[in-house]
């Protein structure tokens, strides 16, 4: 079910994909980001779970490994919200710090993906053609596959460990993020200001990164924050294999 709701979420983006011109990357970037509500939404819980993630120390009831025996297996109450576990460990604790692991897998593999994503959907969308065609047909082949398995092959291949675990999860998620920017690309590449910038004598790859991305950068945000998750679970099944993060 999350997968199909991601599906139709991508096909809409790639649907309804707009652009306006801007001039600034990163001034013009924020501005469109601050006008569009759900990426701002997005972009504020990805910034909350972070700051979870990374001030654990402070925010968590307990240590990380603080034991209290006298309630081991509790139900949720004033002292543990979440209850404790067979060894008195507080559960909303454990959850607190395990995020860090758990966050850093998703955003670093998904950078990945970004990065990935945005360069080849860029280029199919922009210079069409045979590119486009040769591009299109690259990331049908690895929508084809389950990522999942995919992912399996490709730990199989480098063996267990955390890079090795973001570069696999990461390879294996841009699919969906390249065909969302490759639609939109080819909306803005007939926009005025990219005329414009033509007329002036921008290169291309000066047009596409300056120009271009910039305009896509709400629909990367509500992308990333659907992806995220999915990364998180992926690797959570590649651990559960003996192929992820080890303990």
């Amino acid at each position: 079910m999350l997968f199909k709701k991601r599906n139709d979420i991508y096909n809409a983006l790639i649907e309804g994909s707009e652009g306006v011109a801007y001039t600034s990357f990163y001034h013009d970037a924020m501005k469109r980001l601050k006008k569009d509500k759900v990426a701002m939404v997005c972009l504020v819980a990805i910034i909350l779970i972070v700051v979870a993630a990374i001030f654990a120390p402070l925010i968590a009831p307990y240590a990380e490994d603080y034991q209290d025996v006298a309630n081991i297996l509790a139900h949720p109450s004033p002292q543990h919200l979440l209850g404790t576990d067979e060894f008195g460990r507080d559960i909303l604790s454990r959850i607190i710090f395990g995020s860090r692991i758990s966050l850093m897998v998703g955003v670093v593999a998904e950078t990945i993906a970004i990065s990935i994503g945005l360069v080849v959907g860029a280029l199919a969308g922009y210079y069409g053609g045979k590119v486009d065609s040769v591009l299109s047909r690259i990331i049908e082949i690895f929508a084809s596959f389950p990522h999942i398995l995919f992912a399996i092959v490709i730990m199989f291949v480098l063996g267990p460990g955390v890079i090795n675990v973001f570069i696999a999860i990461g390879f294996v998620g841009w699919t969906g993020l390249a065909r969302v920017i490759r639609a939109q690309i080819i909306q803005l590449k007939q926009k005025e200001y990219v005329e414009a910038a033509r007329a002036t004598g921008g290169r291309n790859m000066q047009i596409i990164f300056r120009h271009l991305i910039p305009n896509c950068m709400s629909n990367v945000i509500v992308v990333a924050t659907m992806d995220i998750p999915s990364d998180i679970m992926y690797e959570a099944s590649l651990s559960f294999l003996g192929l992820g993060v080890q303990p």
